[in-house]
């Protein structure tokens, strides 16, 4: 089954284009580990160690970080909060390694609708996270869009070279 990808709307509004592209992104990444086996989600091409399974479990982070933690506040919860950072500080990408595709999908695809839950209760963009970046300074809500849009974006074309490597697979 090949997941679905929804073009975003050529003359959105403002939010609407934000959220757009932002659900274009996270579906071109998914559709990239559609399929492959725990072997093929750890290749890694050239010297990278980049993989589509590490890939995946990072945008999971990503989602639940900058939604749960930084806007919100709150705590990150299981497999995060118990990872030792310091000594792994790529443990999200490295953690990924035996996973099946299945498994990584069901969690990004539970992370990126909890995003759209709390994203659905924000009237203004302009509205300020709960917690400050390392200088001090917090974040709009534009802005963590903006950002997501720009990560999803840089991941999809690591993964789009990634998936050609393994399989002959292009597009998106």
């Amino acid at each position: 089954m090949t997941l679905p990808l929804t073009d975003p709307n050529k003359t959105p509004a403002e939010r609407q284009g934000l959220e757009e592209f932002l659900d274009y992104f996270r579906q071109v990444v998914r559709r990239k580990a559609e399929g492959l086996t725990p072997a093929q989600l750890t290749h890694s091409v050239a010297s990278s160690s980049l993989t589509i399974g590490g890939i995946v479990r990072h945008l999971t982070l990503v989602e639940e970080s900058w939604f749960l933690e930084v806007f919100q506040g709150g705590e990150l919860g299981e497999p995060w909060a118990s990872a030792d950072w310091k000594s792994e500080p790529d443990w999200d990408f490295d953690s990924a390694a035996g996973s099946t595709a299945e498994e990584l999908l069901a969690t990004h695809a539970h992370a990126c609708e909890r995003s759209r839950e709390i994203l659905a209760e924000v009237d203004d963009l302009d509205l300020l996270t709960v917690r400050s970046g390392h200088d001090g300074t917090k974040f709009n809500v534009r802005w963590i869009l903006i950002h997501l849009v720009e990560e999803y974006a840089r991941h999809a074309g690591h993964a789009d070279l990634i998936r050609e490597d393994i399989d002959g697979q292009t597009g998106d």
